[in-house]
């Protein structure tokens, strides 16, 4: 933390070397909050970049009074929730890139050293949730993404999506409920 803060007030002097070392810092769970939304690599990392420019140019407005990181993640996911929202008022083709392969030395690419047949298990698990995640809607999915892998309170959540506290239980209540019908089956597996 107080390196961010160090590198945060270099950067704010125009050190562009200090901002691209917050970047490399915080970069991974940039992108990893803006995937976990939009469930596209290539709108994962447009999102990423874009919230890399916004901070930049917002460095002077950054009252710190939460972690950086966090400041970074709440750009991203706002980002994130833009796109898909612009995604459903103006509905496009899109490829089906699940075939295409994946650099092995991509630093987004978790690396998993588990016995064969416990990493086929976790895939098709993986999966199953990715494709319950995708039948919610942008917003439910942005409030269970930023509960269940941030751990946000229900509160940074309401002041990141900018709804009220009733609103986040509501839907996380309801993506509860929806996610556990879809991988009941699943569950009741393991």
């Amino acid at each position: 933390m107080d390196h961010d803060l160090h590198l945060l007030e270099r950067a704010r002097t125009g050190d562009t070397r200090a901002f691209d070392e917050l970047i490399t810092l915080h970069r991974q769970r940039v992108f990893a909050i803006a995937f976990q939304i939009l469930r596209s690599e290539d709108d994962a990392m447009d999102v990423a970049q874009e919230t890399f420019i916004k901070a930049w140019h917002a460095l002077a407005q950054f009252d710190g009074r939460h972690p950086l990181g966090a400041w970074l993640r709440r750009i991203a996911t706002n980002g994130a929730i833009d796109v898909v929202r612009r995604r459903q008022a103006h509905p496009q083709c899109e490829i089906d890139d699940r075939d295409l392969a994946v650099d092995a030395a991509s630093r987004t690419t978790p690396s998993r050293s588990d016995a064969p047949g416990m990493a086929m298990d976790l895939r098709d698990l993986r999966s199953r949730l990715d494709r319950a995640l995708a039948t919610l809607s942008p917003d439910h999915r942005a409030v269970i993404i930023l509960r269940e892998v941030e751990e946000e309170s229900y509160e940074e959540i309401a002041g990141r999506i900018g709804c009220s506290v009733g609103t986040v239980m509501s839907r996380l209540f309801y993506a509860r409920r929806h996610l556990q019908s879809q991988l009941k089956d699943t569950y009741e597996e393991f």
